[in-house]
């Protein structure tokens, strides 16, 4: 009996140690449940969505790029492409093989297509061939029947109308780089996406690339989209509207190329705004677009004349006597030089045991500020360096936009350099010499521009004094306009009305060195200057035996010739320069070039005088000759 109580007492207490146990592990589950079901339910409701809902972005729409008249100068069309999904076709290579049966595909696109399918999931599209044209889209869609997993998808691609005219101003998008990648932004990895490599692509990429929007997709267990529930197409770029005038800026390319590598600038001298800034040789961007190949960037590599170079902003020369107003400027605000200053000019100018020639050789007599403009006499100009200095000049250079960058709004621009005693000190580590002094007055030696700092320097001469800035934005689309006032640069305006008088004879005076490139049609006369930068040392056998001409030395060793305008000389609104590289003289090559532009601009302006009231004022002497300078 006692033995039968003992084992129902320890049967009792088995069970109820048994069932505290499971009632223990049922309140746990319980309260799980309850924590997962009510505490956290908000939390894990959301996940279940996000497991149902894929959202995706979707690539904004690139924004426009306008001339000053609203003619579009990059714009969006449509880019036709063949995708194929590895899961639905059965054999991709196969299938590859019949889509080259419609589309050229090359070796590396086929690497390219098996690659992306390897890497990615069989059910996600792999884009085989992109830029179809309508004839290879209609085929494809016709043959859909024999081609499992092919389709046609439609996006954009970035189109430049105008194609080598506006390269160097517009630049090109391309793919994103891996150093783009890193930065962070979601929008750059998706597939296709282009950003701006170049020109004002990638100066205003920020407001062209617009805001990315989304697409919600309802997906299955492995990601496979069952259909579309929202989309939001969020933020196209913003419209650029530029300065330019796309009419001017083609004339201007077409007629630079009648030269082998030449660049030039056309800007207005009040407000700054560039109407025409081009460089040859171009190219097309549409080909950097739709991808290059390595035959053609080889060839724009090797080429000497450096088609991919925007000379215009980054070429950087000695700008010969078109400096020669820097000087005469520098000189009349130094007080050390009175504006009837003259100076005899026999050929020639002696410096210790050196011997520095003017461009003509018998030399010009006695020649005063005018004169010495008008005749770019080398000599007169040597004279004034030696009474002034280099610092001088370099200080009044730097005032007129040369030597620095001007924040051009294009990337890649230049600085050019303005020599000065402290700068050759520090580069160079050696002292100025004054011999120096007396060719940097005439632009050589160490004296390096570009010419849109040529085209600055006239402007702010022609616009009397007032420190215009270049830009080639007029506005972008609720943003500010462009800026139209300027500061001084504190130059004396009688001081600037002389140089102005003496650019105005180099053009109009029958004796001055651009005179057989004026322009005719009254109203619209120019004043400008030559300027002819030698590339290589003359030396003096060569002077006493006959300098080489231009025409037979190598095209490597000739001359730039450049030239420096402002049109109307009544009423200035136009600043022009030119540089021809390896053109030989400035009056014969450039100028012309320049007159040829500046009338093409005036015959534009609805606004222009039809016939000025006066003509322009002549020379006093006679029986000059188209040369110097």
């Amino acid at each position: 009996m006692d033995r039968d109580t003992d084992r129902y007492r320890t049967l009792t207490r088995r069970t109820l140690v048994l069932g505290g146990i499971k009632l223990g592990l049922l309140s746990t589950l319980v309260g799980r449940l309850y924590y997962l079901q009510v505490v956290q339910s908000q939390k894990y409701t959301m996940l279940a969505e996000e497991n149902r809902i894929s959202l995706r972005l979707v690539a904004p729409s690139r924004g426009p790029i306008v001339d000053r008249f609203g003619v579009p100068l990059a714009v969006n069309q449509q880019n036709y492409r063949v995708v194929a999904v590895a899961e639905r076709t059965r054999n991709l290579h196969e299938t590859l093989d019949k889509i080259s049966q419609i589309v050229p595909l090359t070796d590396a696109d086929r690497r390219r297509v098996m690659r992306e399918a390897q890497r990615k999931r069989r059910f996600v599209p792999v884009t085989v061939r992109e830029n179809l044209n309508w004839d290879q889209v209609s085929t494809i869609e016709l043959n859909t029947p024999d081609l499992p997993g092919v389709s046609i998808e439609v996006g954009e691609i970035r189109h430049y109308p105008f194609t080598e005219a506006t390269a160097h101003i517009l630049g090109y998008v391309g793919a994103v780089s891996e150093a783009e990648l890193q930065k962070g932004d979601p929008v750059l990895s998706l597939p296709g996406f282009r950003t701006g490599k170049n020109g004002i692509e990638k100066y205003h990429e920020k407001a062209l690339r617009g805001t990315a929007g989304t697409s919600q997709l309802e997906v299955n267990a492995v990601g496979r989209v069952i259909r579309e529930l929202s989309r939001d197409e969020g933020q196209p770029g913003r419209e650029v509207q530029l300065t330019l005038d796309v009419g001017l800026q083609q004339f201007m390319q077409n007629r630079l190329g009648q030269e082998k590598s030449a660049a030039g600038v056309v800007m207005d001298v009040n407000t700054g705004g560039i109407y025409a800034l081009c460089s040859h040789p171009s190219y097309d961007p549409n080909q950097f677009t739709m991808g290059i190949n390595a035959e053609l960037w080889e060839d724009l590599l090797s080429n000497p004349t450096t088609p991919l170079t925007n000379k215009a902003v980054a070429g950087q020369y000695a700008p010969g006597s078109t400096f020669k107003m820097i000087v005469a400027l520098a000189a009349l605000e130094s007080g050390l030089v009175s504006n009837r200053h003259t100076a005899y000019c026999p050929g020639h100018m002696d410096l210790g045991d050196h011997r520095f020639h003017c461009w003509k050789k018998g030399g010009h007599g006695t020649v005063d500020m005018v004169g010495g403009l008008r005749h770019s006499c080398d000599v007169f100009f040597y004279d004034l360096a030696r009474r002034i200095g280099i610092d001088r000049i370099s200080e009044m250079a730097h005032r007129f936009g040369m030597g620095e960058k001007l924040g051009l709004d294009l990337p890649h621009e230049r600085p050019g350099l303005i020599p000065s005693i402290d700068w050759k000190k520090a580069a160079l580590g050696t002292s100025w010499q004054q011999g120096e002094t007396l060719i940097a007055s005439i632009g050589q030696g160490y004296v390096l521009s570009t010419p849109l700092q040529l085209a600055v320097m006239t402007a702010r001469i022609a616009n009397g004094g007032f420190a215009v800035k270049p830009h080639l934005t007029k506005q972008i689309r609720q943003g500010p306009v462009e800026q139209t006032v300027w500061p001084s640069i504190g130059v004396r305006k009688e001081n600037l009305d002389l140089v102005v008088r003496g650019m105005n004879e180099v053009v109009n005076a029958p004796n001055g060195t651009a005179f057989k490139a004026r322009i005719p049609d009254g109203g619209m006369e120019m004043a400008g200057k030559t300027g002819t930068a030698q590339v290589r040392r003359i030396t003096m056998a060569e002077r006493n035996t006959g300098v080489r001409k231009n025409e037979d030395l190598p095209w490597r060793e000739r001359d730039h010739a450049l030239f420096v305008a402002f049109a109307p000389v009544h009423a200035p609104r136009y600043a022009c320069s030119i540089i021809v590289e390896h053109g030989g003289g400035g009056s014969a090559v450039a100028a012309p070039i320049a007159r040829d532009i500046l009338i093409e601009c005036q015959k534009r302006d609805p606004g222009r005088a039809a016939v000025a009231e006066a003509p322009p004022p002549r020379g006093r002497d006679g029986g000059g000759r188209d040369s110097g300078g």
